[in-house]
């Protein structure tokens, strides 16, 4: 954020910044959500909701994880909340109580241990190395667990690393004993053919968090879901009514169409994101740049800069300030990401190939 928030100022002053650091989609949200979105605003969709979220989207969630993961899904086991965040914050002020402790995998989303610890966790990192196409090792977690720990989380596909657990990884997870969080917001953003499996498919206990803003481009829309164990989920709707009611009435309606009519947009993103990261990749090699995991899925590079700078931080305002390219340190997806920079390729290929271009005379001097 403060690297977006320089860049946002010396664009104010007059300078053409390009924005690798935002991991936000360039393309439109479907059509259909936002013809669906407008109506709903026509037609009064304007008030509260149950604070579960409308019926019809719970259902259409349901069936919509159905089909992608091969495992029924009970709309009763829906939450709808405005975003995935809030979906998160309600999991862990369920689960944690002060002292309780959450296995984290490094690197992985910044916000998962500002969560934990506002809700009195502690966060434990576990490492993965990006000479293992940073797959997660379930000894190593299982050898962080202790009586403390309530939670083991993980995003797959990953941010920022892109990688993607398997189904046996996600399976000895599950059987450690705490519960499986598992970030799925990046699901269908999955390249060569390959699949991210949930972790619905290997258990009944796990929480699963999801939602519109990268899949289907609707940032904006603010609309995620939690799908949970059929025993959370009364508590779960107590602290949602109380913390945020309900989610927007007519955003769900949009949701509602997305889900419907919106698998044509995934797939054309899909398919473009594909291009970008190829490029991406290659671009970061040549100008020297570790890469040693192609990412599988998400729209990231996490690009081992040790060859230019120790300190990730620093070496992104100079790259901001001398070549006017925003770039994320890696330091904030935890201590295992110090020395690297996330690169985003949500954006246009011509952008892309612009932005290597402004970096390659400031690195060569740098390095």
């Amino acid at each position: 954020m403060e690297v977006m928030e320089r860049a946002f100022a010396m664009e104010r002053e007059g300078t053409r910044v390009l924005h690798l650091e935002i991991g936000e989609p360039d393309f439109p949200p479907p059509p259909a959500a936002l013809e669906a979105c407008a109506a709903a605003l026509t037609a009064g969709h304007t008030h509260y909701t149950d604070s579960r979220g409308v019926a019809e989207l719970r259902e259409a969630i349901a069936a919509d994880k159905s089909r992608r993961t091969g495992v029924p899904v009970d709309p009763a086991r829906v939450l709808v909340t405005s975003g995935t965040s809030p979906a998160m914050l309600l999991v862990f002020s369920l689960l944690l109580e002060a002292g309780d402790e959450v296995v984290l995998l490094e690197p992985g989303y910044a916000c998962y241990p500002n969560f934990v610890r506002f809700c009195g966790g502690t966060p434990v990192a576990v490492v993965c190395r990006p000479e293992h196409g940073y797959r997660v090792d379930p000894e190593a977690v299982a050898a962080a667990v202790t009586p403390r720990t309530r939670a083991i989380v993980l995003g797959s596909p990953c941010n920022p690393t892109g990688a993607v657990q398997d189904a046996a990884t996600l399976g000895a997870l599950a059987e450690l004993g705490p519960a499986l969080v598992c970030d799925e917001i990046y699901d269908g953003l999955v390249y060569d053919g390959g699949h991210a499996t949930s972790a619905l498919e290997v258990t009944d206990r796990a929480f699963v968090l999801d939602g519109f803003s990268k899949r289907y481009a609707m940032t904006g829309f603010r609309l995620g879901y939690a799908i949970a164990p059929e025993a959370a989920m009364r508590t779960l709707q107590i602290l949602h009514q109380n913390l945020f009611i309900s989610a927007s009435d007519f955003v769900q309606r949009a949701g509602i169409a997305a889900l419907r009519e919106g698998g044509a947009t995934v797939g054309a993103m899909r398919e473009c994101y594909g291009g970008r990261r190829n490029l991406m990749v290659a671009g970061l090699r040549e100008l020297g740049f570790g890469v040693g995991h192609i990412p599988d899925g998400a729209f990231y590079v996490l690009a081992d800069a040790r060859a230019f700078d120790l300190d990730s931080l620093g070496l992104a305002f100079t790259l901001l300030e001398r070549a006017h390219v925003a770039a994320t340190p890696g330091v904030d997806f935890g201590a295992a990401g110090e020395g690297f920079l996330r690169f985003c390729y949500a954006t246009s290929e011509e952008t892309i190939a612009e932005a290597l271009e402004r970096l390659a005379p400031v690195l060569a001097e740098l390095r």
